[in-house]
């Protein structure tokens, strides 16, 4: 069984050998102490969110501290094609269910939507509460699922801001029940187009569009694709705004070779 892991601000872990010792102090050395009950003996990773891990044995717990012995540490680079979820706002948190969702499942980075159809509304003062709020969401569902990396939740974008964000990406797939396209032929058409080579030298970002409850509308899908995006079918049938996302990571991190 794996270690659980916690985590460590970024940078704090550079410079560390085996055999060195680490001491996390704070919420993750509360979290692993009174909640998990770790105990002196049990191993733990350590990782700085930015691929950076720890791997130790606990040598010393105190109400607020873990001390850790060092054993291992590794670097994990990150994908050559990384994933991002356009996740417009819904009601009834699925929205946050869907970052949740797709942080275990791998996605890189998650982007809030405030689409046309969304009855949620992101305003002034809590706008910047719901964005930490999915945050801390993400963090917690990396440190699930065992992650090195923790997914950025980037600023939330309105119509303006994601025809830009697609217009700078490699690809931007929106996913709608009246495509053509299967999100497969769509991901391997664009794969087979890059350089020999290309996707595994890294840098390159897929964004998956997943509208509201109520879908994407017809006059956003096309000023979407008029900036580049392309509609894709993810199948026969049509999934809740929380469930689409995630299962649009699955089949685009088997494609894209990432799993």
């Amino acid at each position: 069984m794996s270690n659980p892991v916690f985590f460590a601000s970024p940078g704090s872990l550079d410079g560390l050998a085996p055999g060195d010792v680490f001491v996390l102090d704070g919420t993750e050395a509360r979290h692993a102490v009174t909640v998990k009950r770790l105990a002196v003996g049990e191993g733990v990773d350590i990782a700085d969110g930015a691929g950076k891990r720890l791997t130790g044995t606990i040598a010393a717990v105190a109400p607020n501290e873990l001390t850790v012995e060092c054993s291992g540490l590794s670097d994990e680079p990150r994908p050559g094609v990384r994933l991002v979820l356009v996740q417009a706002l819904a009601k009834g948190d699925r929205d946050e269910l869907a970052a949740e969702t797709a942080t275990e499942l791998g996605i890189d980075a998650v982007v809030p939507w405030q689409a046309e159809r969304s009855i949620v509304r992101w305003k002034a003062e809590r706008a910047a509460k719901a964005h930490a709020k999915w945050q801390s969401v993400v963090t917690a569902a990396a440190k699930q699922a065992r992650r090195a990396w923790i997914p950025e939740v980037r600023s939330a974008v309105d119509g303006a801001g994601l025809q830009a964000a697609v217009a700078a990406a490699d690809l931007a797939v929106i996913l709608h029940e009246d495509a053509v396209r299967p999100l497969r032929q769509v991901l391997e058409a664009w794969q087979g187009e890059l350089p020999a080579g290309d996707a595994a030298a890294g840098g390159r970002e897929v964004l998956l569009i997943v509208g509201p409850e109520g879908g994407i509308s017809p006059r956003e899908v096309t000023r979407l694709c008029d900036a580049g995006a392309v509609t894709a079918l993810l199948g026969h049938h049509v999934l809740r705004s929380s469930t689409a996302g995630p299962a649009a990571t699955v089949l685009a991190s088997d494609i894209l070779g990432r799993w």
